[in-house]
């Protein structure tokens, strides 16, 4: 068994369930982290996608009676219908350009500088939104149609750039088309199911190649740290928009990716590109 791998199954899961829903790029993290770690060949990049299941098993056990509801009332309530529909309406567009673009963004932006650089601009587009925010006409996720569902999902795409934030951009998109602060950001929190698990399961099938008899214990540590980490931040996020906007984050996206640029640029860390 080697402990350090098993030590960087545990930090990469860590910092995937922190990271994971909110706005600040649990993609961009695991890139940088798994740059620091040594380990960013093909199967860490295959580790950081299948992870993401365990955070996204964290929003099905927070949200369990929820779901329940909606899949008991699926045969006969319209409401239930209408948010399964939004659910998939919204994933469209990223599993689309993701099927069809997915191995070029991997090959040119999966680096520190294009990462860091995602940081800083997505920093900025949520001061600007924060600052120009007059209110919201939809309160609740229920009160969405397949119009505002496909708003969202469309923000949701631009993910696929890493170091954007799928959260983020589900979240800030979700504020600029007029959705409320919890509204927004508990779409993007029902979002992440289906669409971290079809990332996940089309990630693991793609490169199966990859996978050796010893990976099983490696995936399965980085799952359970991300689903613990991601299930205390989840909670804590809810309790934090009650009170708080997101300009924290934006600040905390400026800073992180002028350091990442400046150490590379100075020589105190060698990023990937």
């Amino acid at each position: 068994m080697d402990l350090a791998l098993y030590l960087k199954a545990l930090i990469l899961g860590i910092v995937e369930g922190l990271t994971e829903f909110l706005p600040i790029s649990s993609t961009g993290h695991l890139i940088l982290v798994g740059d620091l770690l040594g380990f960013n060949d093909e199967k860490g990049k295959l580790f950081e996608i299948v992870i993401q299941s365990g955070a996204m098993l964290a929003i099905i056990w927070e949200y369990r009676r929820r779901f329940g509801r909606i899949v008991a009332g699926l045969a006969r309530d319209a409401a239930a219908r209408r948010f399964v529909a939004n659910l998939i309406v919204a994933f469209l567009p990223a599993a689309l350009l993701g099927l069809a673009f997915g191995g070029l963004i991997k090959q040119h932006l999966f680096q520190a500088v294009p990462v860091a650089s995602a940081f800083i601009a997505g920093g900025l587009v949520i001061l600007w939104v924060e600052r120009g925010r007059r209110g919201h006409r939809i309160e609740d996720v229920e009160a969405m149609t397949w119009h505002d569902a496909l708003k969202v999902g469309c923000a949701q795409a631009l993910a696929l750039i890493p170091g954007v934030s799928r959260s983020g951009a589900t979240i800030i998109g979700g504020l600029l088309f007029g959705l409320s602060r919890r509204a927004a950001t508990e779409f993007s929190f029902f979002l992440a199911v289906p669409t971290l698990i079809a990332a996940g399961a089309y990630d693991l099938y793609k490169h199966r190649a990859l996978l050796g008899d010893g990976d099983l214990g490696i995936f399965a540590v980085g799952a359970v740290a991300a689903f613990v980490s991601a299930f205390m931040c989840v909670r804590w996020l809810l309790r934090y928009i009650a009170t708080h906007d997101f300009t924290a984050f934006a600040w905390y996206r400026i800073v992180f990716g002028v350091v990442v640029l400046a150490t590379g640029y100075a020589g105190v860390v060698t990023w990937s590109a």
